[in-house]
Order: structure tokens, then sequence, then C-alpha cells
């Protein structure tokens, strides 16, 4: 299994967790609408939760909805918030960050 952590690439639109590109936030989100946002986002994984203990098929529905818009509003998914493909969800092996995440991972080993 590929190592933990959270490298970002060094364009920072992705961090790398067990080897796979996940979308970072916007940096340009203003630090107040960014913390609303995490926020919401957090609430409403906590609801996720909560309607899938009480076995809430709605109340789960509307919680992963109220997820989906926070991660969109963070620019963790939809549209992306650079030009170019998004590689969300790929394997940063299989990806253009390849070279970058080999040199990162033998800088690692190294320290």
């Amino acid at each position: 299994m590929p190592p933990l952590d959270h490298s970002v690439t060094p364009d920072g639109r992705y961090f790398v967790h067990r080897g796979i590109l996940w979308r970072c936030s916007n940096p340009a989100l203003p630090d107040d609408e960014r913390q609303r946002l995490v926020r919401e986002l957090m609430g409403a994984r906590r609801a996720v939760g909560a309607a899938l203990r009480a076995n809430d098929p709605d109340a789960e529905r509307d919680a992963r909805a109220r997820v989906h818009a926070a991660k969109v509003a963070l620019g963790e998914r939809g549209p992306t918030w650079w030009d170019g493909p998004d590689l969300n969800r790929t394997a940063v092996a299989r990806s253009p960050y390849a070279a970058w995440y080999a040199e990162t991972r033998r800088a690692d080993d190294a320290a």
C-alpha cells in the first residue's frame, strides 16, 4: 500500500492520499468564506453519519447533497478553479505528477 501522506502538488491543485490525487480547495477563496464552507462540510458529513445510524434514506440523501454542495463551493468538485484537465481521483503514478511524486518519495526516504 502506498504511504499515507498529504503531499501537495507543486501547482497546488491536488494533494496525494494513498497514491491518489485529490483536488485541493480553491486558494482564491477568502479565509472567512473557506472556514464557513468547511464548517458546512463537516456538519453535512456528521448529518450523513446520523442519517446512516438512523437508517433514514431521505435524510441521508439530503445530507449527501449538502456535502456535495459544500465541496463544489470549496472548489473540490465541479468546475476546476484552473484552466486545464481535472485529474481528481487519478493514481499519481499514472499522472503528469508521477516524476515529481517519485522524487518526493525518494527525498522522504533519504531523510
